[in-house]
């Protein structure tokens, strides 16, 4: 039986091939940013259910490597372009890139990134390479309907949670079950082990995000690597939010922090979390959570790995969805 790495042993060896990816060296200004943004780390998640997926099975990682490189650097594609579309001016506790440098050099580097995704991909054994492929572009065009949802919401005050949900399922689940699918595709495993992983991956992403949202309200700002209150300041529509704006006892004066032009930014995230407290919000956005990480469990459960062998996705689906204590 092949041997089973550790998270942080998977973590590693990803860290130390992103080291290793070389771009062109000119013009500078396009390449720069891109291994600025990469060298800023994150949870690196991504790539390493690739190979955390791959190693379930068998013991040689390397031969989906350049899967989690493509992976990663299309998601971090994915952050210069939405830090840009949102405004946003830090991103892991450093300078975004569009502030570091420019909206325009934000725009091309990034382009140049989605085009690096795909020539990493495209290094993977030929056998494998259309369902790879073909599941790679199928995620990164969701992912860009996710993000249109999102911008399209930031005009809306009708936003289900329905709506919401699928945003979520779009933007940031389905390239982590695309990361764990292409893993299995490559290892062998069954088309039955396969779609498992990749639904175990659905739930964790939609757990993910939503602590995600709750840690802009209630996290620490030295932890999360952004400000807190954030999505706030900017009306974002957010599982909080829509919940709030469903509620007639608080509607009126959510609305009214939202049509308010002039305000004191920290007076605006007291307020808004004050309602959100009102309501119970926290908890019946953990309840959700929760109910994720439940079926994440199921999903990982159907897979047929011996369990001992599965602990690693236990343990990280855990870890991902309890960042707030």
């Amino acid at each position: 039986m092949a041997s089973l790495y550790t998270f942080d042993e998977i973590l590693s060896i990803v860290n130390t091939e992103i080291k290793k990816i070389e771009y062109g060296s000119a013009p500078k200004s396009l390449f720069e940013p891109i291994s600025y943004i990469l060298s800023l780390g994150g949870k690196r998640v991504r790539p390493a259910l690739a190979l955390m997926s791959y190693n379930l099975y068998k013991e040689d990682v390397e031969r989906v490597i350049p899967i989690a490189l493509g992976i990663e650097i299309f998601h971090n594609f994915t952050l210069l372009h939405d830090d840009l579309m949102d405004r946003a001016d830090m991103r892991r506790g450093n300078p975004t890139v569009h502030i570091k440098w420019n909206d325009n050099t934000a725009v091309l580097s990034g382009d140049a990134m989605l085009i690096e995704a795909y020539k990493e991909i495209a290094k993977i054994d030929s056998q494998y390479l259309k369902p790879v492929l073909d599941l790679f572009s199928t995620t990164a065009t969701e992912i860009c309907c996710g993000q249109q949802y999102d911008m399209e919401f930031e005009q809306r005050m009708d936003v289900t949670i329905a709506e919401y949900l699928e945003m979520i399922r779009l933007k940031t689940a389905v390239l982590l079950a695309c990361s764990l699918k292409e893993g299995a595709i490559v290892a062998g495993a069954s088309a039955k082990d396969a779609e498992n992983l990749y639904n175990y991956g659905i739930h964790v992403g939609l757990g993910f995000q939503l602590m995600d949202d709750l840690l802009d309200v209630y996290g620490d700002s030295s932890n999360f690597g952004k400000k807190i209150g954030g999505d706030i300041l900017c009306n974002k529509k957010t599982f909080l939010f829509i919940n709030a704006l469903l509620s007639e006892e608080v509607k009126d004066d959510l609305i009214s922090w939202v049509n308010k032009e002039n305000y004191d930014a920290a007076e605006k995230i007291k307020a808004v979390t004050a309602i959100y407290n009102k309501l119970n919000l926290k908890q019946k956005s953990e309840d959700l959570i929760n109910d994720y990480y439940k079926q994440a469990v199921t999903c990982l459960d159907k897979v047929s790995i011996d369990a001992s062998r599965k602990k690693e996705l236990y343990k990280l689906a855990e870890s991902l969805m309890t960042r707030i204590s």
